[in-house]
Parts: structure tokens; C-alpha cells; sequence
């Protein structure tokens, strides 16, 4: 691994070496310009400060991890229509569709099957990860609209030490947008490719006694493809293509109202997506396979100053997710489903001590109240599998930011939960933070966190039929070593570089057990991962700004010593973006480069470039704006490995297409 050693050095030649800043007042302030139109244009604006990395805002130099944040701004004006196509962009993240779900991958780990439950999904700072399958939905799945949101917060490496389980790889933190952002109402309507649809709307404001409302609802369908399948070529299965089978709906509603001390916030989505795949062994070109998603929840926080360095939070919240799958086989329907609802309970405390120390301690409780799951036939009625439970967790967890001097802090944070089926697991994280300049940050980090076994792992036991529980799963767990550095040239770019390495052991796996050729997750398989991150962003040139990164990364499993299916080595992307005719146009052009992934079947699935260009009028604060989305703008063929309940090896993605978007806010 002489690579990552030598780029371990170098970085931290260049952060000793690195030049003078232009003072940190001037670091913090944002770099303005004048257009040819005589207008002044935002050129480089400060990051916001992140929230996620410590459940207190802080700078994202002082973060104890590695962060990236996507503005509502980036959002727009690269045409981004799901939480996946985001992350996607961001240095170190790769993404799987498999036509039903979309999927997140980390720094080269993210195994074909896996329903994203070693990511963190936040909205707002509540956990959005249901409590059946643990899925992080960043699909068309997901519970709110990208335009509802304000940022995004990518928070990298174990996470475990404040939230507990499934902040394993990293954790997403959605900032949805706030009544003052919006001031009014704004309805866009969009139109697109393969017969697709959307209608959106929102509302946004603050009354002069402070009481500040957002709400956003919108609905969507997509006709879908016709999909052609090598695999199915045959008169029996209508020549391998699957027609009409791949339409997707959904309707998705979300509000949050703030009065004093009080934030109220909920949300409900419900998707309907047909599957062409004929995954699970399922009829070819039926297209009553389908699964049906709803999410909902409701947030209460109370936030309150206590005397002049202490805050208390309390927050108290009800979820629910429902899942219901139909699977045709031989003419008939199999029902399949998983239905959840919990309770949550969280008080934190966060003090200032001596003006060096603040600290942040907590305890969270969760009460599943439901978590059944099933699988029947319609006809003839048989029933597989009715498995109902009641489950509970609980956990207490202290940080502590000591800044030891002006240009040093350490953090240290550490969280116990203790579970009913597997007992308890502490995991700490630690963060020493240097100022080497008054432009450079050093990061060193350590964290080690888990991933409890999620219900559908435990007991999903169809009688024989095709999978069998176990009930003996213990956590899985992660240890991981990072060293990052920051640095902003000139208050016009920033620098970031990354080099990490981690280890999993007792990891999780789907597995045929010879026995009886069922399939059954066991503590099998240790992972063992390195890898590089680059990033610079900013403003390039006089009118030219965006985000350019590089990833070099390899996960092995030291079981069998094979490089993990579904892990490119390399990442390269460029998020490029310039204003024309006066600066009421802005033409955003984005490049991803993946290399070659494993697929299940020990081939390869084929290293891809994709382009997408946006096209965005601006400067239109009252009236309609535009925009003109093309992806896949030079019609890349390419694909996504399957998993192991899909014929295909490697599933093909989409092509070129194309989406409109109007809005008109007033």
C-alpha cells in the first residue's frame, strides 16, 4: 500500500508547507465580482456551518470528520432529482439502481443486495432509516422533495458515538428549507422523458409574532421504459423485453412549523414502482410485480437556552414505514411485507465549560412498537411467514470539543446501546484538529462504530421456501483511521484531501447454506479497505466555478482475498458551471467517471463516463424560471451489477433523457 503512504506524505508536506493565508477574517468572508451585465455575482460564498457532525452547528473545519455540503443552490442548477443523483456527485460516493431502489455506495463498499443500511439517513436531525430493513431510501422513495431542501450535509467515517447504529460508513443530514428561505409560494411543474411528470408546490413564511411555517407537496409518474433482457430472450418470455413494466409514482407531503421554543415537523411519502428485472425468480414481463413504500413521521422539539452556556433539546417522535411487494409466479401473486411503527425519545444537554470545553451528553430510547413481516400466497392461500415482534433499545452518549489552544482541539465522544437480542457495544470516535495555518486544518480521526442486525436479517423465515432466519446475529463493526487536510487558496477555492483506511469485522452476509441450498445471513466476512480522496472547489476562473474530485479506493475481503463486488477503484467527477447572457443564464455540465465494479458472477461490470448539462435562467426573483435538464448527454451505455435476486449479472441503466422544469414563485 505503498500509494496511500506516499500520499499520506504528501499531504502532510503541503499542510506544513502550505502558504500563508490572507487572514482568517478575510477566509471567511465571501468573494464577489462584477458581470459583464455591471451585476455583482457570488462568486465564492462561505459553507454553512454542519450540524450533523457534532448535533450542534459548528464550522466544517472544526467538524470531527470529513464533510462535504450540497446547497439547495447546487441542487437547482445541476437538475438533481433524487437524494441519489446527489450523492453520486460527491467525492468518494458512487451510486446502484437496480430499477426498483437506488442505492449508496461509500468509499468502495457497497454490496449488491445491501438496502443501504450502513448509511445514516437524516432529515432534519431524525433518523429516517426504518426499523425493518434499516434502508437509507434515496430514491424516488425517499420522504422529501429535493427541492424542499436546504443542504446537505455528507458526514464521513463512523458516526456510532453519537448516533448508534448505521452511522457505520457515514451519515446523510438533510436540512429541508424554512418558511423565511421561501417567503411565499412557489409551484413548479415538470415534464420529461419516458412519460414523466410532476406537480409540486410549496409554501413558505414567518409572521411578525414569529411563527414560521414550511410545507411542500408534490406528485409524480413516469410511464418508464421498455426494457430489453439478453437473459430472456426467448418466444416464452416476449423475446427478453419487458414492456410496460417499469412505470414509478409517487406523492410525497412534508411541513414543519416553529413557534418559540417548539418545532413541529412531519412528513408522509408513498411510491409505487413497477420491477422489469422479474427479480426473485418472478414471471418475465408481468408487470404486477411492484412494491409499494410509505414513510411518515412526526417530530416534537423543544429547544431552550439554560442560563447563558447551557441549551437543552428534548425531542419526542412517532415513525411508521409500510412495505408491501407483489411477485407473480407461474400466473399467481405472492404477497410480500414488512410493516413498522416506533416511538423515539431524546434529551440532550449541551454546556460550555471554562470557555475551552463543550461538552454534549444525551440519552435516546426507542420503543418498535410493530415489526411484522410476511409472505403468502393469493391463490391457492398459503401463508410462509407471519412474524410478528415488539422490540427496544436504549443509549447514552457524551462529547466532549476541548480546545486545548486557538489552533487545537481535541474531541473525544463515546456512546453505549444496549439491545435486546444482542446485549450492548460502546463505540468511541476521536478528533485531534490542528490549525497548522490560519488557512490549513489537519485532521486526525479515529472511529469505530456498528450496525445492529436489522429485523429482516433476524427472522425473515419463509418456511423452506427460498430463506431461513438467524437468530444468533451479532453487530457488525467498523474501526477507521483518517487523516484529512483543508485549505483555502486565495478566498477563492478550497482544497480537501483524504486518506483513510478501515476494517470490518463480522460483517453481515447474505449466503447459501449447503445444507439445505436456503439462504441465510451469517457473521461470516472482514473487510479490510484504503483509500485517497481529492477535492477543490470554487471559483476556477473569471467566470467559470464548480467542484472537481478524484477517489482512489480498494476494499478487499480478507476471506477470501478477493477485491469486493460492486467497488470501483477509481471515482473521478467534475461539477462545472458558467453564466452566459448577462448572467440570466447559468449552464451547469457535469462529468462522472467510474471504473470497472465485480459483479456477483465474477465478471466485470464496465468502467463508464456519464455527462449531464442543465440550462437555468436566473436573475428572475418574480416571475417564472426555467430550466433544461439532458442526462446522459452523449447516450453512455452502461450498467449496474445485479443482486443475487436478479437473473441479469449486470443491469443496464438509462440512456439519454431529458426534463423540464417551470416554476413561478409568488
Amino acid at each position: 500500500m505503498s500509494h496511500y503512504k506516499s500520499v499520506l506524505a504528501a499531504v502532510l508536506g503541503l499542510a506544513l508547507g502550505a502558504p500563508p493565508s490572507l487572514g482568517a477574517d478575510q477566509t471567511q468572508a465571501a468573494s464577489v465580482r462584477k458581470t459583464a451585465g455591471g451585476e455583482e455575482m457570488i462568486l465564492f460564498e462561505d459553507l454553512p456551518s454542519i450540524f450533523g457532525a457534532s448535533k450542534y452547528e459548528q464550522k466544517p473545519s472544526e467538524a470531527p470528520a470529513s464533510v462535504s455540503i450540497i446547497t439547495s443552490e447546487e441542487i437547482q442548477k445541476y437538475g438533481y432529482r433524487t437524494l441519489s443523483e446527489i450523492l453520486r456527485s460527491v467525492r468518494g460516493f458512487f451510486a446502484t439502481y437496480d430499477r426498483n431502489y437506488s442505492y449508496t455506495g461509500v468509499r468502495g463498499f457497497d454490496r449488491p443486495g445491501d438496502y443501504d443500511t450502513r448509511v445514516l439517513l437524516l432529515l432534519d436531525g431524525h433518523r429516517i432509516n426504518d426499523n425493518i430493513y434499516d434502508q437509507a431510501s434515496v430514491g424516488t422513495e425517499t420522504i422529501i422533495e429535493v427541492d424542499a431542501i436546504e443542504r446537505i450535509e455528507i458526514i464521513r467515517g463512523p458516526s456510532s458515538s453519537l448516533y448508534g447504529t448505521n452511522a457505520f460508513l457515514a451519515v446523510i443530514n438533510v436540512i429541508s428549507k424554512s418558511g423565511r428561505s421561501l417567503k411565499g409560494t412557489e409551484i413548479a411543474a415538470t415534464g420529461g422523458s419516458f412519460s414523466t411528470g410532476e406537480l409540486r408546490m410549496s409554501y413558505g413564511g414567518r409572521t411578525d409574532s414569529g411563527v414560521e411555517t414550511f410545507i411542500s407537496g408534490s406528485y409524480a409518474d413516469s410511464g418508464g421504459q421498455n426494457l430489453f433482457y439478453p437473459e430472456f430472450n426467448s418466444p416464452a418470455t416476449n423475446n427478453g423485453w419487458a414492456r410496460g413494466a417499469d412505470g414509478d409514482r409517487y406523492a410525497r407531503l412534508f411541513g414543519k412549523m416553529s413557534v418559540g421554543n417548539v418545532r413541529v415537523e412531519g412528513g408522509y411519502s408513498s411510491r409505487d414502482k413497477k420491477i422489469p428485472t422479474a427479480s426473485f425468480g418472478t414471471d418475465f414481463n408481468d408487470s404486477r410485480e411492484k412494491t409499494l413504500d410509505e414513510r411518515g413521521f412526526l417530530d416534537l422539539r423543544y429547544d431552550r437556552e439554560i442560563g447563558l452556556k447551557s441549551r437543552f433539546v428534548g425531542t419526542a417522535s412517532y415513525d411508521g414505514y409500510w412495505y408491501k411487494g407483489n411477485y407473480p409466479y407461474s400466473g399467481a401473486v405472492s404477497k410480500d411485507y414488512g410493516y413498522g411503527q416506533w416511538w423515539t425519545v431524546e434529551a440532550q444537554t449541551i454546556t460550555t465549560l471554562a470557555d475551552r470545553h463543550k461538552v454534549i451528553g444525551g440519552v435516546e430510547a426507542r420503543y418498535n412498537a410493530q415489526q411484522d413481516q410476511g409472505y403468502y400466497d393469493t391463490n391457492p392461500s398459503f401463508v410462509y411467514l407471519d412474524d410478528r415482534r415488539q422490540t427496544s433499545f436504549w443509549g447514552a452518549y457524551v462529547q466532549d470539543e476541548y480546545r486545548v489552544r486557538d489552533n487545537l482541539i481535541l474531541n473525544f465522544g463515546v456512546r453505549h446501546d444496549n439491545y435486546e437480542t444482542f446485549g450492548g457495544t460502546t463505540n468511541p470516535r476521536l478528533a485531534v484538529i490542528c490549525s497548522v495555518r490560519e488557512a490549513t486544518t489537519m485532521k486526525f480521526l479515529y472511529g469505530r462504530a456498528f450496525r445492529a442486525p436489522n429485523d429482516y436479517e433476524l427472522y425473515y423465515d419463509d418456511g423452506g421456501f427460498s430463506q431461513k432466519a438467524n437468530p444468533g446475529l451479532r453487530p457488525e463493526t467498523i474501526n477507521t483511521y483518517e487523516a484529512v487536510l483543508e485549505h483555502t487558496f486565495h478566498n477563492r477555492m478550497r482544497g480537501a484531501a483524504s486518506v483513510y483506511r478501515y476494517g470490518i469485522d463480522n460483517l453481515i452476509t447474505a449466503m447459501i447454506d449447503p445444507s439445505d441450498l436456503l439462504e441465510v445471513f451469517r457473521n461470516v466476512d472482514r473487510v479490510k479497505a484504503e483509500g485517497v480522496e481529492l477535492e477543490v472547489e470554487g471559483s476556477f476562473a473569471r467566470f467559470l466555478e464548480g467542484r472537481l474530485s478524484y477517489a482512489l479506493q480498494k476494499s478487499e475481503d480478507l476471506t477470501t482475498g478477493s477485491i469486493l463486488t460492486n467497488s470501483p477503484r477509481h471515482l473521478a467527477k467534475a461539477n462545472l458551471s458558467v453564466p452566459f447572457k448577462h448572467d440570466r443564464l447559468l449552464a451547469s455540465l457535469e462529468a462522472q467517471y467510474t471504473s470497472a465494479r465485480e459483479t456477483l458472477a465474477g465478471d466485470s461490470a464496465g468502467g463508464f463516463s456519464v455527462v449531464n448539462l442543465t440550462l437555468l435562467s436566473r436573475n428572475w426573483k418574480s416571475g417564472p424560471g426555467v430550466s433544461l435538464s439532458v442526462f446522459n448527454l452523449f447516450d453512455k451505455r452502461y450498467g449496474d451489477p445485479g443482486g443475487t435476486e436478479h437473473v441479469q449479472d449486470v443491469i443496464p441503466q438509462d440512456g439519454r433523457s431529458v426534463r423540464v422544469q417551470i416554476r413561478y414563485e409568488f
